[in-house]
């Protein structure tokens, strides 16, 4: 006789016995369904499924009721293998398999942990074992991962299972792991739960540090004793790295003593998971595969190495500078991370050169290249004063392929030598708009063609006159050249090169030269924003504002750019210019809502110095780099996390507060920079070239507005406000000169706002929740500052996670965000271009050269691309970066039931079904610019690993 269900009986693998339960049967069934379909934990399953889950239930318990009514019970493997068998059999393999893996899984997480009663499941257990970092094993133990991990999750036990990711670790555990592996587990398991709750990156750093402590320091010592272990390390690790050759000899000069008694271990808590990988990935040095560096040695080392011309007061300086990098309000750019105080320290990031029209003089450039991106050098290279195709060759009595198969050679060249074996070359090139070459060199990005003439691997940038702003205006003609015909329009600007341009129509309409064109100015524009739309080339910079602003007008050319577009400096035959870059961390001078104005000029004071020691100290692969460097002394001191300073005050992207809030926090920095450069110059010297500049003349940035309206002949339409007493100023730069003939660059800092953690340069918040790629891997970043606020209001849940996962971490179309949080959470592509431009026009105003301004557009028109790019010349901006457009999807969603939402986000709708997209020209009919739909979202992801390369 069967006895009732409530009498059953089932053993346990270690003899125990416990009353039989239905619902787990039924528990298991549906985190198997879950696991297959990619459910969430509380995504409600379909009717369908929950009856099937019933049924089998049902026939398992019918199936073993013999056995389960017995006085020895039936055993739990017997219920488990009928569960397998009767899903089987009713035709759902794929979940019997998720089925059989939990089991499979669940069965080593017991013989992992040693649960009692695991051997009475068969005598063929064997132990697992874990090999050391010298090849010894030994018994695998549990306890030392769940110690760990509980470490890690101190303090956080509110938020973070520790039961949870100890799970998930055991399960990549197996015979002969390595402790490095069981690390990587670890972290790997914190991790994947970022995007559930931010404050899985805190535990994801926290096992971080501890990978790197036990390289650089020897073992993972306790909060308590880290500060002595720490200062105990730091002369071993400058001897280790002496010997190795990975260091410079001269940092024995330092009392090594004074600067380990100055280091602050707790600050390696201020990085997030990803800033410290970043960092173990590139940037600490390392012997052998082993780093020798842990954060705060990190950042003395690079305090150390631009502390070395210091003289007697080297200590101090190096722990000044260490006070400002470690609490990261203040970053060096990436090359000066990479190499100071190291035998070679090539410290500068941009290198702009000019190549002349000979052949020596080409393959020269290229070598230079070579070498300058070796020593990870990113590269702007002005190809203008290359003869056209077809133009006449003396020489050889010949005709010249014109210059598109040299940059072939250079793009491969930029693929063939990486910088410094850590990232890769990166090169842009540029040509000025008259150029006969002009619409080839538009076409070097695409995808079709012939590849001979295809630059895959290399940047390009037009390089505009304002004539020919001027003749698109009016709807005029253009005339293309060859440089040979016209060899001084390359280096005339504003006026003067408009009258000479004019001169050189009249003579090819008189046919007195060999090669001239006429085209329409709008035909060749309207093509120019086709080929940046489909390739996200050429980029748009404009030749006037950028010389006739500049502070060296008084002795060269401004003839391109650098590789992102920030950097506008001199260059010629005898001078490649170089510029060293660092960038201010606006969010952390932003206390209690408000912007910290005197923490700021303490700051920049001392960052200046930085960056004025970093020319004196640097190794220069060409003579033409060193000569140019050492003349002119310029530096870019620029900014990032913008937005999360914006965040901090309550402040929305697209608003005139923003407006005002760049407006007046570049004139702080700008304000302080120069007066610091004059500082300088009074305790150090002038730099070589100031006699004649602008600086010498009286003067700032601020006041070449004006000159710049006066050479274009049309207002320049930006505001004009200050908030600071420049008098102070002016009577320094009077008195004492200048130090750098620039000081100032906003470059993108996609690498060093990573390591500390803010947001890129000056951008909008790309998304709220997206996958960052760089070369340290692929890494799930979700908003923390929006995170805890929509903890206050109690709006954080597996639902909210869902929903911002498809809508491409996008808030404007969850309905349970109130309006105040989505207004100030607009993300880049719900940023109206305008803001962009004010903020742009607003910082531009003080700054000396440029800025990486990136446009960003959600529904692209020819009209709105014309539009934009006008109103961002008519506001005076010297260039502009990357046009972002959106792609159709963005972000996974295997893990969302897309069929809760049952809408398509606004973005996605309203598409057209045509192809092209119509630009209007003024005073005359529609023209089209076709773009292919296949290229939406194709141009440069901004999370792209080679789009790194200044900083």
């Amino acid at each position: 006789m069967v006895r009732p269900q409530t009498d059953w009986i089932v053993r346990k693998r270690d003899g125990r016995v416990s009353s039989f339960d239905m619902g787990r049967i039924g528990r298991a069934m549906e985190n198997a369904y879950r696991a297959e379909l990619n459910l969430a934990d509380k995504q409600p399953l379909d009717t369908e499924v929950v009856d099937t889950i019933k049924t089998i239930t049902q026939e398992v318990a019918e199936q073993i009721a013999n056995s389960a009514s017995s006085d020895k019970g039936v055993g739990v493997e017997e219920v488990q293998d009928a569960v397998e068998m009767l899903m089987m059999k009713h035709g759902l393999y794929r979940v019997a398999r998720r089925y059989i893996v939990y089991r499979a899984e669940h069965a080593k997480l017991r013989a992992l942990r040693g649960d009692e009663g695991f051997a009475d499941e068969g005598s063929d257990r064997a132990q697992t074992y874990v090999t050391l970092d010298d090849g010894v094993r030994v018994p695998f133990d549990s306890n030392r991962i769940e110690q760990r991990l509980a470490q890690a999750c101190e303090g956080l036990e509110d938020v973070c299972s520790i039961n949870d990711l100890q799970e998930e670790v055991l399960k990549s555990i197996y015979d002969g792991i390595t402790t490095r592996e069981i690390y990587r587990a670890m972290i790997l398991a914190a991790r994947c739960r970022i995007e559930r709750d931010p404050i899985y990156d805190t535990v994801a750093a926290r096992l971080m540090l501890n990978v790197i402590y036990h390289d650089s320091l020897g073992s993972a010592p306790s909060a308590k004793k880290l500060p002595q272990v720490y200062r105990n390390q730091f002369e071993h690790y400058i001897i280790d790295g002496i010997t190795a050759e990975r260091l410079s000899p001269d940092l024995r000069e330092f009392n090594l003593t004074e600067l380990a008694d100055a280091l602050e271990p707790e600050r390696d808590h201020l990085f997030q998971y990803l800033g410290l990988q970043t960092i173990y990935d590139r940037y600490l040095i390392h012997v052998d595969g082993r780093r020798i560096e842990s954060p705060q040695f990190f950042w003395m080392r690079v305090s150390m190495g631009l502390a070395l011309n210091e003289g007697e007061l080297k200590e101090q300086r190096a722990i000044e500078f260490y006070n400002i990098l470690s609490s990261m309000r203040f970053t060096s750019a990436t090359p000066t991370l990479f190499n100071a105080a190291t035998p070679h320290p090539q410290l500068s990031s941009c290198y702009l050169s000019t190549v002349d029209d000979d052949l020596e003089d080409i393959f020269r450039l290229i070598s230079d290249n070579a070498k300058l991106s070796k020593w990870a050098g990113g590269l702007g290279n002005d190809w203008t004063n290359i003869r056209a195709t077809n133009a006449h060759i003396h020489g050889t009595n010949g005709q010249s392929q014109g210059v598109i198969p040299f940059l072939k050679v250079v793009n491969d060249t930029a693929v063939a030598v990486n910088q410094g074996g850590k990232r890769k070359g990166a090169v842009c090139a540029y040509l000025e708009s008259w150029h006969m070459d002009i619409e080839d060199f538009l076409d070097l990005r695409k995808n079709t063609g012939d590849d001979r003439r295809r630059t895959h691997d290399m940047h390009t940038a037009n390089w505009i006159p304002d004539l020919f702003m001027k003749r698109v205006e009016a709807n005029l003609e253009w005339t293309l050249f060859s440089p040979d015909e016209v060899p001084d329009l390359h280096d005339l600007t504003g006026k003067a090169f408009e009258d000479r341009y004019t001169y050189y129509e009249k003579l090819a309409a008189e046919g007195e030269l060999r090669l001239s064109r006429k085209v329409s100015a709008m035909e060749l524009w309207r093509k120019m924003l086709t080929r940046l739309f489909e390739t996200g080339h050429p980029w748009i910079t404009w030749k006037d504002p950028s010389n006739v602003r500049s502070p060296q007008d008084h002795c060269g050319v401004v003839h391109s750019s650098n590789l992102c577009t920030e950097i506008l400096l001199n260059t010629s035959e005898s001078e490649t210019a170089v510029c060293n870059l660092g960038s201010i961390n606006l969010k952390v001078h932003v206390r209690d809502g408000k912007f910290d104005l005197d923490m700021l000029q303490e700051t920049v004071t001392i960052a200046m110095r930085m960056l004025d020691n970093v020319i004196d100290i640097n190794f220069y692969p060409t003579d033409q780099a060193a000569n140019a460097n050492k003349r002119h002394r310029p530096v870019g001191l620029g900014v990032m996390g913008f937005q999360d300073a914006l965040l901090a005050q309550g402040l929305s992207y697209s608003s005139d507060a923003a407006v005002e809030f760049a407006d007046r926090s570049m004139e702080a920095i700008s304000y302080h920079a120069i007066l610091a450069s004059s500082q300088l110059a009074k305790e150090r010297g002038q730099y070589s070239t100031y006699e004649g500049s602008k600086w010498d003349r009286g003067l700032l940035p601020i006041d070449t507005l004006a000159v710049l309206e006066a050479e274009r002949g049309q207002a320049i339409d930006v505001d004009r406000s200050a908030s600071l007493d420049w008098t102070p100023v002016r009577e320094s730069v009077a008195k004492y000169g200048m130090r750098n003939s620039n000081c100032m660059a906003i470059a993108p800092t996609a690498t060093i706002s990573t390591i500390i953690g803010v947001s890129q340069s000056i951008e909008p918040s790309y998304k709220h929740l997206y996958v960052k790629s760089n070369l340290s891997g692929e890494f799930t970043q979700v908003s923390t500052v929006l995170v805890n606020e929509l903890k206050d209001r109690n709006l954080w849940d597996t639902d909210m996670l869902d929903a911002l996962k498809y809508y491409d971490g996008i808030l404007s179309e969850i309905a349970r965000v109130p309006a105040d949080i989505k207004e100030r959470y607009k993300t880049a592509f719900e940023v109206e271009p305008h803001w962009l431009l004010e903020c742009a026009a607003r910082r531009q105003k003080w700054i000396d050269m440029g800025q990486s301004l990136n446009l960003y557009m959600q529904d692209p028109s020819g009209k709105k691309l014309h539009d934009m790019y006008f109103a961002a010349w008519k506001k005076g901006l010297k260039t502009t970066y990357y046009l972002r457009s959106l792609a159709a999807t963005q972000v996974e969603k295997s893990t969302v039931d897309v069929n809760k939402f049952g809408i398509q986000p606004r973005w996605m709708k309203n598409k057209s079904a045509s192809n092209d997209i119509r630009l209007d020209r003024p005073h005359a009919e529609e023209v089209a610019v076709e773009i292919p739909a296949t290229m939406v979202g194709q141009v440069c992801d901004p999370n792209n690993p080679d789009c790194e390369a200044c900083q």
